[in-house]
Parts: C-alpha cells; structure tokens; sequence
C-alpha cells in the first residue's frame, strides 16, 4: 500500500524506498515474470531495480539497501554465504506483496500520464 504524503510534509527516505521496491516489484511482473510465491535469486530483480530508481531519479540502490526493504514490506529473504553468488540473496515474495506491487505500477503509470 503507498502512502501518500500531505501537502507540505517531507517523504522520508523509507517511504521513497518502499515505492521504489514496490515499483521494482511491479515492474518485474509487468514483463511476464511469475514473482508471488516463488523462490528468486536477487540477481534477477536487479534490474527491475534499477529501472525503478531512475524513475525515481536515484542512484542504484546496493543490495543490502533492497533486502532490508524487501523485507520491511514482508518478502522472506534468505542470505547465502558470500561465495556462492555475487549478489547472495534469494528472495520469496508473498502473494499479497506481489499484487500490492503490480497494483501500485499501475497506479504509478497513472500518475505520470
């Protein structure tokens, strides 16, 4: 669920980060990719990442930055040791938060027609 900040009140930087990752979510099932319920490793949402933090207008986000948010939001992380991948995370995305996250896409691309 986005929260939508007052007039004058500041976001605050967790708030951007949250819809970055909800952006991301979204954005990596909008290009026909199952994500609820399955195990992922970090490295292919990477660059579902990526396009959400240049819409936003940020600097890429590093990995321990998007597993402290993924799991904020309610994503099961799980860290492997550091030899095993570049980026040694797999992720599990919860039904909720992956309907959550394509239903705020769309209300995204909404919001910038």
């Amino acid at each position: 669920m986005l929260i939508q900040p007052k007039l004058f009140e500041k976001t605050s930087p967790r708030t951007e980060i949250e819809n970055i990752t909800l952006y991301a979510l979204g954005d990596f099932q909008s290009r026909g990719k199952v994500l609820a319920e399955r195990r992922v490793a970090l490295d292919r949402l990477l660059g579902a990442f990526k396009r959400a933090c240049e819409k936003f207008g940020l600097e890429s986000l590093p990995d321990e930055r998007i597993v402290e948010s993924l799991e904020k939001l309610g994503a099961k992380v799980e860290r492997l040791a550091g030899f095993v991948a570049k980026h040694p995370f797999r992720v599990t995305i919860p039904t909720v938060l992956a309907e959550n996250a394509r239903a705020s896409l769309v209300q995204s691309d909404l919001n910038d027609s």
